[in-house]
């Protein structure tokens, strides 16, 4: 008699054949099961890229599974018995293979962890939730790093991940170069002239051409567009995206990784975000690579250890923190932001040429750089005072690359300071001189960021003092504030009073609906 198989359920951003529910499968016994489910695609609008992405990598990735031999359930969004959702899905499943038992990963999102606590009852069977071991830092190990601290530095987590690993180490035990971070060399604006490197392109195939026509007819109303669609789906597409990124892009990451220019939308930055957070790249590996290549001569070293800080340094630091503050952590609102996010996040007209063309990258690509997202359009609702909520899911819809588990604390904590300093140590708030230091979209702009006041003046200037000025209750006692303050003290209270009404005449005509 044939043994009854145990169902390993595949999740859209496990797409890991080393991944912890399939690590003991027997080809020959057990069943993979995937979906792509309704409630997934509509808890947030994603962008149309987003969910093309997903749907195309789970697509080849069940591919791959049965060439290897497993059997694979794939439900796709089209088939009529699809249930929406993951536990109908799961039970339906269960039942039509008669499974006994059911393994799956750890999810990467808190609504879906808290969603499978009533699978087995829906199922019927047993439900093994494994560790997601993908990444660097374990869960426990994080949490004992965290243990007693008031607040938690990214810097000193990265310096742990950085003796545990070896990345980047001497033999004695110190950081290659003398020194843990580059990140003073790493704010340098684009020349006006600079050859930028060819751009990583994936044509569609067949299947992804399939799914491009699925999500353009039944996502068409959502903010975004599919055309130019250029990402790998597979792990194979995706290591050659890496290699791309090493060869041509890495060895200027460094020196231009803050930079914005008008009309390079990618410029020196990897695009590996996407790949790395559905499962497509293995995150040691991709940190080896770049280490590899300084090491080799390849790379300046403040280039190989900024790519490398972003990876096992923020991105591992954030997951830890996500998962030991949720779900409470998205509740707080230190500064009390109340204000409905502006239209101009959804495409909405603005003369601000900093934000139009952050904006529009976003829609077109679903991408835009660590920068744009923190300096412009992070920045922007910062000063406004944007719901956090509402900025949360925003960020989360518009973005390949974005889970809640790496967009949140992102958002909630470094953009908005809406934990009071948890993550950060202090608001990310800047006016229009940053942009116009790293950037070219104050020359091309209606409004002159020389100026604070007046209707000429760059909107980034007077909300800035604005924001200093309403929040100097939370903010003045703040050590990395001072020098900000004693600024606003040296300001006389007429250009305070004036520069309070300029920005309230500006927020009240904040056209909110698109």
């Amino acid at each position: 008699m044939k043994r009854k198989p145990t169902l390993r359920f595949i999740l859209g951003d496990q797409l890991s054949r080393e991944i912890s529910s399939l690590r003991d499968a027997d080809p020959a016994r057990d069943m993979v099961l995937m979906a792509e489910v309704a409630e997934e695609t509509v808890y947030v609008p994603h962008h149309p890229k987003k969910i093309a992405f997903l749907f195309s990598a789970m697509r080849h990735f069940a591919l791959e599974l049965r060439n290897e031999g497993f059997c694979v359930d794939y439900v796709t969004l089209a088939d009529p018995a699809n249930s929406g959702s993951f536990a109908s899905e799961l039970a339906r499943a269960v039942s039509r293979h008669q499974a006994v038992s059911v393994v799956v990963t750890h999810p990467g999102e808190w609504r879906v962890l808290d969603a499978m606590q009533v699978w087995e009852q829906a199922a019927g069977v047993p439900v093994e939730i494994r560790e997601d071991d993908r990444f660097v830092c374990p869960l426990p190990r994080f949490r004992r790093w965290a243990e007693g601290k008031r607040q938690l530095r990214m810097e000193f987590f990265y310096r742990e991940m950085r003796r545990a690993t070896g990345l980047l180490m001497e033999q004695d035990g110190e950081p290659v170069g003398g020194r843990w971070n580059f990140d003073t060399e790493n704010r340098k604006p684009v020349p006006a002239r600079l050859d930028m490197p060819p751009a990583f392109f994936v044509k569609p195939d067949a299947i992804t051409q399939e799914v491009l026509a699925l999500v353009g007819t039944r996502f068409a109303g959502n903010f975004g567009t599919l055309d130019g669609f250029d990402y790998a789906v597979t792990a194979s597409d995706a290591r050659r995206a890496l290699a791309h990124f090493i060869a041509h892009s890495l060895p200027s990451f460094g020196d231009y990784q803050d930079a914005m220019r008008q009309g390079e939308d990618r410029l020196f930055h990897s695009m590996l975000s996407p790949y790395l957070n559905a499962g497509l790249l293995d995150p040691r590996a991709v940190c080896d690579a770049a280490e590899a290549a300084w090491r080799g001569g390849q790379v300046p070293l403040n280039a190989a250890e900024g790519f490398i800080r972003q990876i096992l340094g923020w991105r591992e630091y954030v997951r830890g923190l996500y998962w030991l503050k949720m779900p409470g952590y998205a509740d707080t609102n230190r500064l009390g932001a109340d204000r409905a996010l502006p239209g101009i996040y959804w495409g909405g007209p603005t003369e601000m040429n900093c934000l139009r063309q952050c904006v529009d990258q976003t829609r077109r690509l679903a991408h835009a750089h660590h920068i744009q997202r923190l300096m412009v359009t992070g920045n922007f609702a910062l000063l406004i005072g944007a719901r956090p909520s509402e900025v949360e899911a925003w960020y989360l819809a518009v973005y390949i690359d974005a889970y809640e588990w790496v967009e949140l604390p992102n958002v909630h904590g470094m953009i908005l300071y809406a934990d009071g300093g948890y993550l950060g140590s202090k608001p990310y708030a800047a006016s229009g001189k940053y942009i116009d230091r790293m950037s070219d979209y104050c020359g091309r702009c209606h409004y002159d960021v020389r100026q604070t006041l007046g209707s000429k003046a760059c909107p980034f200037n007077f909300l800035y003092w604005n924001f200093i000025i309403a929040k100097a209750p939370e903010l003045r006692g703040n050590q990395r504030m001072a020098m900000t303050y004693a600024s606003l003290n040296r300001m006389d209270d007429m250009k305070q009073a004036a520069i309070q009404r300029q920005a309230a005449e500006f927020l009240a005509d904040l056209p909110v609906e698109y």
